[in-house]
């Protein structure tokens, strides 16, 4: 019977999840890395566990399924629980509807589609990459299933690939879990209790195996074990609310007003959930006024088991935690000849400097720049008798000489790279198994070389090192070399040309191409616009040899804004002007006029030559 099945496999993968609980919290980072997942679902499970053990040997499905909604319900703790007490009930109740002895593929696929329903209903911002993105998904595998006929062992089956495959793409999913190097918590969690509780049905003691699908369970939970590389996650600044809040109620009335009510939890925090059915109901919101949301709900009915937790503290004990593991497990691995820590923005250039033999990526850069004790916990993580660190900008390069001076039992030293593409350069060069003085002077030799530039918007009115004003908005110069932002409009409203002073080359982009430049598009100003932006590149001609133009490779010569600037001289005194369809590419057929060849040098619209509209 279905109720003999949920009753003894429920308490194996209860068993199993509460097993991996502390693994399971160390995933945890969103929305806060509080490092409780696993303890509030398996806590949930256990109270669960005894509710199922109190029935009757006889218990049908249907009083199984109310011992799992109260059961979870009540135990129900932290978001991650209460979720899971909402994916246990839309579960169960979808099972009581099952005609048979033996459930179905057909009553699978409904119960996941109900537990969905269930679950989702009790969310108001679901999120993807989280557990009710692998519930979505499993049961979408279930229908799946169903459609093509499939037996229950095979859909059971094809539910733990696909829950594990899920678990792995949630950091595609969820950009905080990409940044700190995790899956999913709850995602990983429900995954685990699933496989568990059908290794129970079908009387696997191990790992699930021998699947009939296209990808082997055992590629599935290695795609997991990839992408599980836990980061220590200092940078976290906290959540905007500190306490998570839960507690049971029981309504006074029974015009309780669910909607109403969390409504009111909405505007007092986040990560609302208000579950249940009048009048007993379980409730969770992170706030900073829990005191509020006490006296609140005390006016409208009883409350009872109330939990109050401290997530910032919760976060520095999770992070503690991991890293205390890491460092036990540096502790057991053969000490490295030379390692390497590098800062970076992103866990894109996070991966590319692990790839080029970066050992610790440390997380900042402009506006973030990390501490000194961050960079020389760092250090000590490389688990190496030499360490060099690359602070990768400027501001990073004192905190990074503070924490070589302080760190004890290692050799250390900075490159002072200012940037990440520096570190890329730097790291071509290392030798692992070489001096570190001769790897920092190669190392430093290389960074010379490296030419580079960033660009940003300002923010407000402001100067440079110079004196030059910079205004709010204008485009600057965040780079390690001297760049200029000269506004040229003309083939659109904001065209921008930018002077590389160090290397005397201007960047021209669209405004002074190598054969045609274009006017002639509905954004593009008319030709004495033109004309103005081209005298002003002109009139620093001194400063530059070379053009780097638009849609082409290499540098050309600065005889082309000579020649581009006596065609738009020749149109606006009215020497040459020809009519044409102009023809290339997507832009073919459109009308224009053109000075030149079709080769150059300008092509513009009729009507497009003066700003006031005159010929």
């Amino acid at each position: 019977m279905i109720a003999n099945v949920v009753r003894n496999c429920f308490p194996v993968a209860a068993k199993v999840v509460a097993d991996k609980a502390d693994e399971i919290n160390k995933l945890n980072v969103f929305p806060v890395p509080d490092g409780d997942t696993g303890t509030n679902m398996s806590l949930t499970l256990g109270t669960v566990v005894s509710e199922i053990e109190s029935l009757p040997k006889d218990a049908s499905m249907a009083d199984i399924s109310k011992a799992i909604t109260h059961g979870s319900l009540m135990g129900a703790r932290g978001n991650s629980g209460v979720i899971t007490s909402q994916i246990l009930r839309g579960v169960a109740e979808g099972l009581v509807n099952a005609k048979g002895a033996q459930a179905t593929t057909a009553d699978i696929a409904a119960a996941l589609r109900n537990g969905v329903k269930v679950a989702f209903k009790a969310v108001r911002k679901p999120v993807e990459g989280t557990i009710l993105t692998v519930l979505k998904d499993v049961s979408a595998k279930a229908d799946q299933m169903e459609k093509s006929k499939a037996t229950p062992q095979e859909t059971l089956d094809a539910i733990v690939v696909e829950a594990y495959e899920s678990v792995a793409r949630t950091p595609d999913l969820l950009p905080v879990l990409k940044e700190n190097g995790v899956v999913d918590s709850g995602a990983f969690g429900l995954a685990t209790f699933i496989e568990a509780f059908v290794n129970a049905y079908e009387g696997k003691a191990g790992e699930v195996s021998d699947f009939k699908t296209t990808v082997d369970s055992s590629d599935a939970k290695a795609q997991v074990a990839n992408v599980v590389d836990i980061e220590i996650n200092d940078d976290w600044e906290g959540s905007q609310y500190r306490y998570c809040t839960e507690f049971l109620f029981h309504a006074d009335s029974p015009d309780f007003d669910e909607n109403a009510n969390i409504k009111y939890l909405s505007s007092m925090g986040d990560c609302e959930l208000l579950v249940g059915s009048n009048p007993d109901y379980k409730i969770h919101v992170h706030t900073n006024r829990p005191d509020r949301v006490l006296r609140h709900m005390l006016h409208r009915g009883q409350i009872y088991n109330v939990f109050v937790h401290n997530m910032d503290l919760e976060a520095q004990e999770r992070t503690e935690s991991i890293r205390e593991d890491k460092q036990a497990a540096k502790s057991t691995e053969p000490r490295k000849h030379m390692g390497f820590v590098a800062v970076a923005a992103g866990s894109g250039q996070a991966d590319i400097l692990k790839s080029l033999g970066v050992d610790v990526v440390v997380f900042g850069g402009q506006t973030m720049n990390p501490s000194t004790a961050d960079i020389l916990g760092a250090i000590e993580q490389c688990n190496a008798d030499n360490v060099i660190v690359l602070p990768d900008n400027g501001n990073i390069r004192m905190a990074s000489e503070a924490a070589v001076s302080a760190v004890e039992g290692v050799n250390a030293a900075v490159v002072s790279t200012k940037s990440v593409l520096q570190a890329f350069a730097a790291m071509f060069v290392a030798d692992p198994d070489g001096d570190l003085d001769a790897n920092v002077e190669d190392m430093n030799d290389a960074i010379v070389e490296v030419r580079d530039g960033e660009v940003t918007t300002a923010v407000r009115d402001s100067q440079a090192a110079d004196g030059t004003p910079i205004h709010d908005g204008d485009v600057i110069d965040l780079g390690g070399r001297h760049v200029e932002a000269i506004w040229t409009p003309g083939h659109t409203p904001g065209s921008t040309c930018f002077l590389d002073v160090e290397a005397r080359v201007l960047i021209t982009g669209d405004t002074v191409l190598h054969d045609t430049t274009w006017l002639l598009f509905p954004y593009s100003l008319t030709v004495e616009d033109h004309n103005e932006s081209l005298k002003k590149l002109a009139s620093m001609r001194s400063r530059f040899d070379y053009l780097l133009t638009g849609h082409t490779v290499g540098l050309q010569p600065v005889s082309l804004l000579d020649e581009l600037l006596e065609a738009s001289n020749a149109i606006l005194e009215g020497k040459t002007e020809r009519a044409g369809i102009y023809n290339f590419g997507q832009r073919s057929g459109l009308p224009c006029y053109y000075y030149g060849d079709w080769n150059g040098p300008l092509v513009y619209r009729e009507g497009h030559i003066f700003k006031d509209g005159h010929k």
